[in-house]
């Protein structure tokens, strides 16, 4: 056969059966994203920088960006080395990541607040949770059973960010002084405590979002976890 009629019929074999796309490479570049995305989230929350703030927004919008190039790519396959649902919530739940940061973030500036130690260790927990599922993805083409220890990894950072949340809010709402203030009947007492209020409510927002950032990183772990097991 000659080298002509092999390239009419490799790309006839194309157009029937098409190759099947790189999806554990394209997960994993999404990852790399995130990761590279929660770096900066952690470093906004160590330094309250709204130049920082700013680049989490971008790299949020290149996550939404990267989503839908993968949506679509995962819609014109004609074959997929897992099932298809497990490819879609692989790509869904990992972009629920930049988007829930991106919240915390705008909540920071919006209610013009600076952020604590605990946000900055609640930030480094759930970085710790994207580089694990980062890890885990990028071994299903080759290690896929070691990816369960980077799926269990990625869903005990949300328990130990529930920790660092349960802490912050028994702090934040430890109203003794104020109240000790009130019951004396200190001048400017009651005014202090209307801000110390607010003030409670605009921290417990940031809080409250940080803890739901958290949670897509464990629902992401989940994927994993699923896809593991039927690719294992």
């Amino acid at each position: 056969m000659s080298r002509s009629s092999d390239s009419v019929v490799t790309k006839l074999v194309d157009r029937v059966f098409p190759r099947m796309p790189d999806f554990y490479g394209l997960i994993t570049r999404q990852c790399d994203l995130t990761v590279k995305s929660m770096d900066v989230f952690v470093t906004f929350m160590e330094t309250g920088n709204m130049e920082v703030a700013n680049q989490v927004l971008t790299l949020e919008k290149e996550g939404d960006e990267l989503k839908l190039r993968h949506m679509g790519i995962l819609n014109r396959a004609f074959a997929t080395p897992m099932d298809r649902e497990d490819i879609y919530r692989a790509i869904v739940t990992i972009d629920e990541i930049l988007n829930y940061a991106k919240s915390a973030v705008s909540e920071v500036e919006i209610l013009e607040i600076k952020p604590t130690e605990h946000m900055a260790e609640m930030a480094r927990l759930i970085r710790d949770g994207s580089v694990a599922l980062r890890d885990g993805y990028a071994k299903l083409s080759t290690k896929p059973m070691d990816a369960e220890a980077n799926a269990v990894k990625a869903r005990k950072s949300e328990r130990n960010t529930e920790k660092v949340y349960r802490a912050a809010l028994a702090e934040l709402f430890d109203a003794d002084e104020h109240l000790e203030a009130l019951s004396k009947k200190v001048e400017g007492a009651e005014v202090h405590a209307m801000q110390y209020v607010i003030e409670v409510f605009k921290y417990r927002e940031v809080y409250r979002h940080l803890s739901n950032t958290a949670d897509r990183v464990e629902h992401a772990g989940g994927v994993l976890r699923d896809i593991v097991v039927q690719v294992a």
